[in-house]
């Protein structure tokens, strides 16, 4: 069992999203975030008084998947959030010790689904 979390840009959201319920990967928990990274903000000027923009806006995705989705998941948000520009985001795969399903009870894999 696996946690993957990616950082991608807001606007790339609905295509990661459809690439991943092609993939048949439908369960996500999706947080509007801010963060810098190697784009390291810009600057923008805004009646004529200069401001350093440091953090940006991102959406992080986190998604508990067993080991066969990993893989599938992965490319999926790739295919998803690519743009081949700096800021396109990255992604993080964790284990997962445990998973408790609250409602049924249900352990393990049983409960990433």
């Amino acid at each position: 069992m696996k946690l993957i979390t990616a950082m991608i840009r807001p606007e790339n959201l609905p295509d990661v999203k459809e690439a991943l319920l092609k993939a048949d990967v439908g369960k996500m928990t999706v947080s509007n975030v801010i963060g810098c990274g190697q784009q390291q903000g810009y600057k923008e000027t805004y009646r004529g008084v200069k401001h350093e923009i440091k953090l940006i806006k991102k959406v992080r995705l986190d998604i508990a998947v067993n080991d066969a989705f990993v893989k599938v998941a992965i490319d999926a948000i790739i295919k998803g959030a690519r743009t081949g520009n700096i800021g396109d985001g990255k992604i993080w795969v964790t284990p997962i010790e445990e998973c408790i399903r609250i409602r049924t009870g249900e352990e393990g894999k049983d409960a990433i689904g």
